[in-house]
């Protein structure tokens, strides 16, 4: 998976980057690994004034290799999926002052896409979803199925590399926009969070 790091100091950095004329925003991001039109991408933001970094998935529209003698940077331009426009508006309006600022969170979220079966705990039968990101203390699920804030569900996913599928246990903690769900992990036994950062740190490595 690309992923291209955008580091903003202030809001006027950010500016610099952030792209606002496209449909659902985007950004210039620095880099001199030359990507095709059309590859798609994380942008991860880490910009002072939010309280974490935030994973912004878009596709590449157009790439330019540096000019050092006129001072312009190598770097791809990069247009944010409709999806993750409730990612856009947060990070725009607290870096602009206009959302209250939120809890910074314990762990660093690291981003994936692989397959999950869902279903809430209560129920036998699962719903087909993707997790997109995740930590050793939450992730978040992009699917249809929503279930309402503090519903216990369960995850399965495989880990890459391998055969043998992985159960989480999670919380519903809030909805991000249509079809985004972020969840906070439970663990039921006493070698559950262990399981779970071994299962974090075969992300990180893969």
């Amino acid at each position: 998976m690309n992923i291209l790091r955008v580091r903003c100091r202030n809001l006027e950095e950010f500016e610099e980057h952030y792209l606002p004329d496209m449909p659902n925003g985007g950004a210039f991001c620095p880099t001199t690994t030359e990507l095709a039109v059309g590859t798609h991408v994380v942008v991860e933001m880490a910009c002072d004034g939010l309280p974490n970094k935030v994973l912004i998935r878009g596709i590449v529209t157009a790439w330019r290799p540096a000019l050092p003698r006129m001072r312009i940077r190598a770097g791809a331009t990069v247009a944010f999926d409709a999806d993750e426009m409730a990612k856009r508006d947060f990070m725009v309006e607290t870096l602009k002052g206009d959302r209250p600022p939120t809890r910074r969170r314990k762990h660093t979220r690291i981003p994936i896409g692989i397959p999950a079966h869902v279903r809430i705990a209560s129920e036998l039968e699962p719903v087909h979803a993707e997790l997109r990101e995740i930590s050793v203390s939450g992730g978040l699920l992009y699917g249809e199925f929503q279930p309402p804030i503090g519903t216990d569900i369960v995850l399965e996913i495989t880990p890459p590399g391998s055969e043998v599928s992985f159960d989480l246990s999670g919380r519903v903690v809030y909805h991000a926009g249509v079809n985004q769900t972020g969840v906070r992990f439970i663990y039921r036994e006493g070698g559950g969070s262990r399981r779970l950062r071994e299962l974090v740190r075969r992300f990180k490595a893969f």
